[in-house]
């Protein structure tokens, strides 16, 4: 009975972390959460709490995974380049209010494992067009949203296969607690101070005044140009109304943009990618300025590249972050298959669209302006893990001095 009441409080407060910390719902804030079905007595403490926090109304978006693999399944093929027009409303709502977004996951990492690859890559080109107001209001930051997750049983049957099915829940239960901090006695307060040590690293970063990155590894031989306006960010964000939010709990990245045309070279992953319900393994993608030009994949190579085919910008880099391997989800040793987790571990890039925040004035500049300073644009914005023991990273800053970055997968800064 100790235990039940033990675990029963951390799902609380992990709940209020969510509320609090996470998208920090103000005094007569709209939220609107997006969960699938069989999250549901986690969802309700969160809803308890936003109205606590004062939320003048929450909306919950369920959805169910059986529906959508058969969805993907059986509806005509037309459907894929379509998007509920009222949908896409709703989420202008979010803006129009601003409000705030808690996007919570739950899911099993191969739910559309062999599915018609062109059926998902339709979908999400006609959902990027048709959220497109949504989305840049997430890359912004002009609206708090977070994301944060609860296991369920396919996905912790994915992450421990070597244990008893009937304790795999538990086990991942567990994990997230950790990573979020939930095991802390003060679980608020060691956030604060976790992300003033990211927020030292990042100003530590900024100082440096760097003009490029080089990467190596095995496997990788990688120089990302960086333009003179770049900010080094951290997950701690703040929206224009002066309301602090952390968009991804877990977190232990400082992150800035690449300029889009000045990538070269070869980069492999070292962690799987978990992507619409696909699994993407052992993938090797070479550069040239900027441009994704060979692509390779153990597993999933026809889902990558229609990932990097869903449009121009696809096909060329929008964020690079920096997450030592000595960090507390990578001593874990446990992979998570969950880009929320496993990007928390590793090093990683992203192909696809870039934040503006990242840029000096990035949020007011003209498109002319941002494609002039290197910012990419795409429907798709996808992390994935470069990171190990082996890495070495190294600066160049732009009066020509070299500095060591990380050695053997850490920080050397």
């Amino acid at each position: 009975m100790t235990i039940h009441k033990d675990f029963q409080e951390k799902v609380k407060q992990y709940a209020e972390l969510a509320v609090k910390v996470g998208v920090n719902v103000q005094e007569d804030q709209p939220l609107w959460i997006s969960a699938p079905l069989g999250t549901e007595d986690f969802v309700r403490l969160v809803v308890k709490e936003a109205y606590l926090a004062g939320s003048r109304i929450v909306h919950v978006q369920w959805y169910d995974e059986e529906i959508m693999r058969m969805h993907y399944e059986s509806a005509p093929h037309d459907v894929f380049h379509e998007y509920p027009s009222w949908l896409a409303a709703a989420h202008e709502w979010v803006v129009d209010l601003k409000g705030a977004f808690l996007q919570i996951e739950a899911n099993d990492p191969d739910l559309l494992k062999g599915i018609d690859p062109d059926r998902i890559m339709n979908f999400e080109k006609a959902s990027g067009d048709a959220l497109n107001r949504f989305y840049e209001a997430i890359e912004k930051d002009e609206i708090s949203w977070s994301i944060v997750a609860i296991p369920s049983q396919k996905w912790a049957d994915k992450v421990f296969p070597e244990i008893p099915s009937s304790e795999r829940v538990a086990s991942l239960w567990e994990r997230i607690f950790t990573s979020v901090r939930i095991d802390q006695p003060d679980p608020v307060s060691s956030w604060k101070s976790h992300i003033q040590t990211l927020t030292d690293k990042a100003t530590q970063l900024n100082s440096l005044n760097l003009e490029s990155l080089h990467y190596s590894a095995i496997g990788t031989d990688l120089s990302i140009e960086l333009h003179e306006d770049h900010i080094w960010l951290t997950g701690a964000s703040k929206t224009p109304q002066g309301t602090n939010f952390i968009a991804n709990m877990p977190t232990e990245e400082v992150y800035t943009v690449p300029v889009k045309t000045g990538v070269n070279g070869t980069v492999t992953s070292t962690k799987p990618l978990a992507y619409n319900g696909n699994v993407i393994d052992g993938f090797t993608l070479t550069f040239v300025d900027g441009e994704i030009k060979e692509v390779s994949a153990e597993e999933g190579e026809e889902i990558l590249r229609k990932l990097i085919d869903t449009d121009e910008g696809a096909a060329y880099l929008g964020e690079l972050a920096l997450v030592p391997h000595h960090s507390p989800i990578s001593d874990s040793g446990v992979l998570f298959f969950n880009t929320l987790f496993d990007e928390n571990a590793s090093n990683h890039l992203a192909i696809g669209s870039s934040y503006p925040t990242c840029m000096k004035d990035g949020n007011i500049l003209s498109d002319e302006e941002r494609e002039e300073k290197g910012l990419n644009e795409s429907v798709v914005h996808e992390d994935f893990m470069i990171g190990s023991a082996t890495m070495n990273i190294d600066g160049v800053c732009r009066d020509g001095k070299k500095v060591a970055i990380f050695r053997n997968g850490n920080w050397a800064i």
